[in-house]
């Protein structure tokens, strides 16, 4: 039985003059302790970030 990735996002917005450091820091934060990982970043010309975080939804079934 196979079936398809169930994903779920977080966005967050990083404002700007947030050093590179502290966005590393942040980031490994959510990948260490909630199991995210980086989906997508996006650096805009007046120096805000916008980060796209996604983890797999683990659904229980039931076997009994």
């Amino acid at each position: 039985m196979t079936s398809a990735a169930t994903w779920e996002f977080r966005e967050l917005t990083l404002p700007r003059g947030t050093g590179r450091g502290t966005a590393r820091t942040l980031l490994t934060e959510y990948a260490e302790h909630g199991r995210w990982e980086l989906a997508r970043l996006r650096l805009y010309p007046d120096g805000t970030r916008r980060v796209w975080l996604r983890r797999k939804v683990i659904r229980a079934v039931r076997t009994a």
